[in-house]
């Protein structure tokens, strides 16, 4: 079976707290696992989290700070101390090649496991595959900033009057979904598009294009929201988002299931962010992260 789900390895900005470790999450996408900014830690949580190396195909960090980036030295040599019997691609702005030089030969190791390479240098699409495409879009941080959006390709979804009006039944319905037409009967005559499944990944930013293009129809936006709404002029200051920001970016964009996270160490009650969140309008799923939570990606659309 499937499964689309997000796991959170942590949700704390700049510092760790008690109960929140810095930045880590994984992205279960069917067969593959796609890991957004290890901080410090990770290797750790993901034990905790009963994540493994293995399930690591692509690793996609937004930014080089410390606590998006700094166990990256850890996670790369556990996949290579456990020998993941498959290539894994990693993201991260080209701006900090040196940083991640620096972070995958930390220490001595031996490599056993290919590592590709594939910095983003600007917004478009980093990779494709029969599962989804990868796209990067730029945003605006102090040090250079990308954000990542997975799509699902789009569909077809069979309507049985349509099929029973052409008399179309049986393993006549498979073979016209394989090769397009039938008798004359075409599948677009007996079928309607059904959207591809949508999610992104918004990490420390101020408000910009990116924040939009990126969270637009998304099925799930997983996005920071570093501080409460009474200190916007901290956000502005540092380059981060509000809880309310980001929750009227969600709602502007039609997100079904808004995922916060990145909290500032200041703020110890995180039901103040699902508070302010719902008074900017957000009114659909609303998840505040937490440690080791897993929240599965919403059912498709009907």
């Amino acid at each position: 079976m499937s499964v689309r789900e997000l796991v959170v390895l942590g949700t704390a900005s700049q510092v760790p707290t008690r109960h929140r470790n810095h930045n880590g999450y994984l992205l279960r996408w069917d067969g593959e696992g796609i890991l957004f900014d290890p901080g410090e830690g990770t290797q750790r949580q993901m034990l905790r989290a009963g994540v493994a190396a293995h399930d690591i195909n692509r690793i996609c960090v937004t930014h080089f700070h410390g606590d998006h980036s700094l166990g990256l030295a850890g996670v790369i040599q556990r996949i290579n101390l456990d020998q993941v019997p498959h290539p894994v691609a990693a993201h991260y702005p080209a701006s900090g090649q040196h940083f991640f030089e620096r972070l995958r030969y930390a220490t001595a190791y031996r490599e056993t496991v290919l590592l590709d390479e594939v910095p983003v240098a600007a917004d478009g699409v980093l990779a494709a595959t029969p599962a989804y495409t990868l796209e990067a879009r730029m945003l605006s941080h102090p040090v250079e900033s990308f954000g990542y959006r997975l799509t699902e390709p789009d569909g077809r979804r069979m309507l049985p009057e349509r099929l029973a009006a052409f008399g179309i039944k049986g393993p006549a319905v498979g073979r016209l979904q394989r090769e397009g037409v039938l008798d004359g009967v075409t599948l677009e005559q007996v079928s309607e598009v059904r959207p591809g499944q949508r999610f992104a990944f918004v990490m420390d930013t101020r408000l910009c294009p990116g924040v939009h293009e990126l969270a637009e129809g998304c099925d799930m936006l997983v996005i920071e929201s570093t501080f409460l709404d009474e200190d916007e002029q901290l956000a502005v200051d540092h380059g981060h988002l509000t809880v309310g920001q980001a929750a009227r970016t969600a709602r502007d964009a039609g997100v079904r299931h808004l995922v916060l996270t990145h909290f500032s160490q200041r703020y110890s009650d995180p039901d103040l962010f699902e508070g302010q969140a719902r008074v900017a309008g957000f009114e659909g799923e609303l998840t505040v992260a937490r440690d080791l939570l897993r929240v599965p990606l919403p059912k498709r659309h009907q």
